[in-house]
């Protein structure tokens, strides 16, 4: 028999029986579904996290200020300054893992436009800020550095700003928005960035130049910065050799003695991104291996229906053995009845996993994400599936004695 004989006759086969063949291969289906769908939303899970770092910034590090004492009780990181602006210059200037540094001054503000208010987060800071968080203006401009040194009262609104101070898709650039009863120029607006790994809006914010934060918003603490620095890496490979050469330069201009405790804290969100990430696989290994279990299940579904088929067909069996057919060309019929259920259910399962996949990504605003291997993977492992379980229905009807075989009733 050649493999187009033995093709027509298991489709013959199948199609007798076709609710309990689709019912033996929806085990295959649901299996290779399931892997799909599982790895896909995982690698999709993965890119997110991948995308919510990415847009806090380029090989990110920030400086906290140190801790307060009182009483006894110690506050957390940043309650005490302890940064200075020399700080600053000498980890833009002195260090080779450094490419930029830029403070990070904060307030809550109440900002009006000419019938609306809104109460934002406001940021002061350097032009440095939007090349360390890769932050461009979706139109107008970014403020220049003679702005940042003569605190020139000008501003960058975010996207959820400008919706609710101008209205959506208003175009605020050339308007003027005052924070108390200061008013302010607006340059530019920010492109949209999303929200933060915490969940809050990065897009609720007004920045403008660091010396005019310090003279028009909030009085400056002198030679100490009242907040954080943002530090980029001169590459992701060097975010851990840059948080080194930060610490010890800080403990040194800060006179810590060996053994004293920081007074200030680095974290290094490439660290912690990449520990989101290994989270992810292990999550998306565990929901594979799961969906791998239901393709087996489905595999020994495949097995027991082809020993009832073996059952039932005895005396078909023993008639064709009579007639000259081999061991050979019994084995391969029943073996291509079970690699044609599996096969079937197994490019059903490939077109599942990829709908619901594409379902719960677009519901959880994922990008979707399916690798070629992983498809042609779970087909071949559905094949395997319908010959391993298939051999042994096989071989016992490729066995069977002629003689007995036609007294079966």
């Amino acid at each position: 028999m050649n493999a187009i004989s033995i093709a027509r006759l298991s489709a013959r086969a199948l199609l007798r029986n076709k609710l309990r063949s689709f019912l033996t291969a929806l085990g295959v289906v649901i299996g290779v579904g399931a892997v799909i769908a599982m790895v896909s939303i995982g690698e999709g899970a993965k890119r997110r996290v991948e995308q919510t770092f990415e847009s806090m910034g380029t090989n990110l590090l920030i400086v906290m200020p140190g801790s307060a004492s009182s009483s006894g009780m110690r506050g957390g990181f940043g309650s005490q300054a302890t940064l200075t602006w020399d700080d600053l210059t000498a980890i833009r200037t002195e260090l080779k893992a450094v490419r930029a540094a830029a403070p990070v001054l904060r307030d809550s503000v109440v900002a009006q436009s000419e019938d609306q208010n809104w109460t934002t987060s406001l940021i002061g800071t350097s032009t440095d800020y939007f090349f360390i968080r890769s932050w461009k203006a979706a139109s107008g401009r970014l403020f220049s550095e003679d702005e940042a040194d003569s605190a020139a009262k000008v501003v960058l609104l975010g996207e959820t700003v400008v919706a609710n101070l101008y209205g959506p898709n208003a175009n605020p650039v050339g308007q003027t928005v005052r924070i108390g009863a200061i008013p302010f120029l607006v340059v530019g607006v920010l492109e949209k960035k999303g929200q933060s790994p915490m969940g809050s809006d990065y897009d609720d914010t007004i920045v403008m130049p660091a010396s005019t934060f310090s003279t028009k918003i909030s009085a400056g603490l002198g030679k100490f910065i009242g907040g954080a620095l943002f530090v980029s890496a001169t590459s992701e490979q060097d975010t851990g050799r840059a948080q080194s050469e930060i610490e010890s330069l800080l403990r040194d201009r800060h006179h810590l003695a060996p053994g004293a405790e920081d007074d200030f804290s680095v974290r290094n969100l490439a660290e912690l991104a990449r520990a989101q990430e290994q989270g992810t696989e292990i999550l998306t290994t565990l929901l594979a291996a799961i969906a791998a279990v239901a393709l087996l299940v489905g595999g020994i579904g495949i097995m027991n229906i082809m020993l009832v088929s073996v059952t039932e067909r005895t005396r078909e069996i023993g008639v064709r053995i009579a007639v000259g057919a081999r061991t050979w060309d019994v084995m391969a019929q029943f073996l291509g009845e079970a690699l044609a259920l599996s096969l079937a259910g197994g490019l059903v399962g490939i077109a599942f996993g990829l709908l619901a996949a594409a379902r719960i990504a677009a519901h959880y605003r994922w990008p979707m994400i399916v690798h070629a291997n992983v498809i042609f993977i779970s087909a071949g492992f559905s094949a395997l599936v319908g010959v391993g379980f298939g051999l042994y229905p096989a071989r016992k009807a490729s066995r069977l004695d002629p003689i007995e075989a036609l007294r079966f009733e």
